[in-house]
């Protein structure tokens, strides 16, 4: 941001000059850069809901009215501005609305499904990313060839809905969170679709079997147009075969749609005693150290719980084994980071069966985060006065130490500590 009074740049409070001379100072920098980074991660939502022909006018002239907010000399009043934060969090609750709809009306009904892991023999191309449009139409476009598409990361929830899981050219998935991939893509035999963001600068080991499209571009990467994959399937068919490399198998696909149509069941459960908690642990994954907590957490988890994941964050716990509970796993896979409107539309029906505020209900989320669409998660969140979200693995650098005091105080919002196990009573009442 430039102030264009005392012509600085700011980096946290490098302005010059005092608060009262040119209105800026750290916090309100701290509440603009939230915004922003929340409108980017709205945007990425809204992108998504746009290209399966779901939009909303509403949601459009607010991007452009707090954009406005964060221009040179137009706010400096901390209130206003975490109204605005807020009312991002509002819109997107409405736009992975309109994403989950998209999905469900294009791709069919979700259901739990075994998905088989790793390659089969033949030529193969994996595909990274979120956008389930750019594989549907992939898919269409290899129909009829040998070629298997497997899919990576975030793209797994897709073999949940129908018209993915009918599809015979969708093979399987292959590998784990986004920053594995310089070790997995090189190991992978056959190209790779980037379709949005999570995509890492490729090393020459696979930098000619790298194909982006849409917003996604990398140096020595090759541009595919949109929706034409005709160069990556010539790749596939001209170069080396995938071997024969099954490695095992995971049930995913337990979608809002899933858990919802067992939602007296549930809450019977819970009012038998025979649940005694649900949470939340997933989020944007990264590489730096401190994510294990996630890991432990998860895993000290009682046996009468139940944790719902989604997101890439879900990869620091889905290799583990937790049983099942009342015929169930006990890890239920929701989708992606998209997919997070679902998580938040169970705790919404669960509370008004229970007929308390979703703050009452067993439940606690554990989220990690990484990058802008967690933001514009946790922004929701705290729009409908989600309290007491455990986030970590370290602050967030762009929120400054008076806005997270004040976010703690209204919201109860907590770091991870050093103990997951500890973090993990206190959560509970224990």
């Amino acid at each position: 941001m430039f102030c264009n009074q005392c012509e600085q740049t700011f980096r946290q409070s490098a302005c010059v000059n005092s608060p009262g001379t040119c209105g800026k100072n750290e916090d309100i920098q701290s509440l603009q850069e939230i915004l922003l980074y929340g409108l980017k991660g709205m945007a990425a939502y809204a992108h998504h809901a746009r290209r399966l022909g779901k939009s909303d006018e509403t949601v459009s002239a607010f991007i452009e009215e707090a954009l406005f907010a964060t221009m040179t000399n137009v706010n400096f009043d901390l209130d206003t501005l975490l109204g605005y934060c807020l009312k991002c969090g509002e819109m997107n609750l409405r736009v992975m609305q309109m994403l989950d709809e998209g999905h469900v009306e294009r791709f069919g009904k979700p259901a739990p499904t075994a998905v088989t892991e790793g390659t089969r023999a033949g030529p193969g191309i994996l595909v990274t990313g979120h956008d389930l449009l750019d594989l549907w139409q992939l898919l269409e476009q290899v129909q009829g060839t040998d070629v298997k598409v497997y899919t990576h990361g975030e793209m797994l929830p897709a073999h949940m809905y129908e018209r993915f899981r009918q599809h015979p050219n969708l093979a399987g998935h292959y590998g784990g969170a986004w920053q594995e991939q310089k070790k997995e893509f090189a190991a992978f035999a056959g190209p790779v679709v980037g379709t949005t963001n999570c995509v890492l600068i490729p090393p020459e080991s696979y930098r000619g079997r790298l194909f982006t499209t849409n917003a996604v571009a990398v140096p020595g990467g090759t541009r595919v147009e949109p929706g034409d994959f005709k160069p990556v399937i010539e790749a596939a068919l001209a170069g080396e075969p995938c071997p024969e490399y099954i490695v095992g198998e995971s049930t995913i696909g337990f979608h809002r749609s899933v858990l919802l149509e067992h939602a007296s069941a549930i809450v019977d459960a819970v009012k038998a005693g025979k649940i005694s908690r649900f949470f939340v642990i997933g989020g944007c994954d990264g590489a730096e150290k401190g994510r294990n907590y996630f890991t432990d957490y998860a895993q000290a988890t009682p046996d009468d719980s139940f944790i719902l994941t989604l997101g890439c964050g879900k990869f620091r716990i889905r290799d583990y084994h937790f049983g099942e509970h009342l015929g169930l796993p006990r890890l239920m896979d929701m989708g992606q980071c998209n997919d997070a409107y679902g998580a938040i539309a169970v705790a919404v029906a669960l509370a008004e069966a229970f007929d308390c505020g979703v703050n009452d209900l067993p439940l606690t989320l554990v989220i990690s985060w990484f990058e802008q669409k967690a933001v514009a998660v946790l922004l929701t969140l705290l729009h409908l006065g989600v309290k007491g979200i455990t986030l970590g693995p370290n602050p967030p650098a762009f929120v400054s130490p008076n806005v997270f005091k004040l976010l703690q105080e209204r919201y109860d919002l907590r770091l991870t500590g050093s103990d997951a196990q500890a973090d993990l009573r206190v959560a509970v009442g224990a």
